[in-house]
């Protein structure tokens, strides 16, 4: 089978106002494995010295790690180092796609493991609430008998249109309704929204995290660290089974999209958590490349 290797690089720098004293770290930076995309290598530098760490996998699957750091730092430094290959994903025709009303009874009532797993990402999440208004404007893109995927493409598109991706708009902590009364924000932001109009129609659907590979501009040379951390969308067909959109760039996702989590929203995947016992104040630089390898082929 054909691939295409990518090597990532996700640097994070934390510089505090004053000395911590101690700090524990979650950090889950390791690229999945899954059907189009293998994870061939993993590493994670940590500066200074982490005292324990251990590896564990959290619930939805995600492998993470969990870091604590003793004695007095000023600056924490987290370097991620992989290399994934990635082959193309299955796109279905989206007209042969089941009308999304039939889609959605048999997702909610089907008893296949694939379906009853899929049925908790239907609810509303600690960063996903629902509101009337979400529901009346994801159900413009869903009259009766559409095909499910056709519906979800439209309602890609128009959020891609009717919002505007402005970085200094929103923070991670910007509630959605803020984000849609505001119709700006940022890739975690128009997910989170995607997220949210799906699940009010009673459509399973769950929040992806990864990285994008992107291009300089025209006759621009390609900076490092002009990569991003990026999040995405997946919603859950049956009989086929996840399949993701990107309402920020209206596509979707196959060999550029790497992706490392997934959950129910952003709090269930965020790159790098923590708590510290010290300054409270601190500034963070986070840069990431993601450079084609070029393609291999992998059994």
């Amino acid at each position: 089978m054909k691939y295409l290797l990518y090597h990532i690089s996700h640097r994070t720098i934390y510089d505090y106002a004053s000395p911590v004293s101690v700090s524990h770290h979650l950090v889950r930076l390791r690229p999945r494995t899954s059907a189009n995309q293998r994870c061939q290598r993993h590493e994670v530098t940590i500066n200074p010295e982490s005292a324990a760490t251990s590896l564990r996998r959290d619930y939805f699957g995600n492998d993470h790690q969990f870091v604590t750091i003793e004695g007095a730092h000023e600056k924490l430094e987290v370097i991620a180092e992989s290399e994934v290959a990635v082959a193309l994903a299955f796109i279905p025709d989206a007209a042969e796609t089941p009308p999304w009303q039939v889609a959605r009874g048999m997702a909610l009532s089907d008893h296949s493991l694939a379906s009853q797993t899929a049925r908790e990402f239907v609810f509303e999440s600690p960063r996903i609430r629902i509101t009337e208004e979400i529901r009346e404007y994801a159900t413009e893109s869903f009259p009766k008998g559409r095909p499910l995927m056709e519906a979800a493409l439209e309602l890609t598109r128009r959020i891609h249109q009717d919002f505007e991706f402005d970085p200094t708009a929103t923070d991670v902590t910007t509630p959605l309704d803020v984000v849609f009364a505001k119709r700006k924000g940022v890739c975690q932001d128009f997910s989170h929204f995607e997220i949210a109009c799906l699940r009010s129609l009673g459509i399973p659907a769950r929040y992806v995290s990864g990285y994008l590979e992107t291009d300089p501009p025209p006759g621009q040379v390609k900076l490092v660290g002009s990569d991003a951390s990026h999040a995405w969308t997946s919603f859950y067909c049956p009989g086929i089974g996840w399949i993701d959109v990107d309402p920020t760039n209206n596509c979707i996702p196959s060999m550029r999209h790497i992706t490392v989590a997934y959950g129910r929203d952003y709090g269930d995947v965020a790159p790098l958590r923590g708590v510290i016992v010290g300054s409270g104040e601190h500034i963070l630089t986070v840069g990431v490349d993601v450079i084609p390898k070029g393609p291999i082929d992998l059994q």
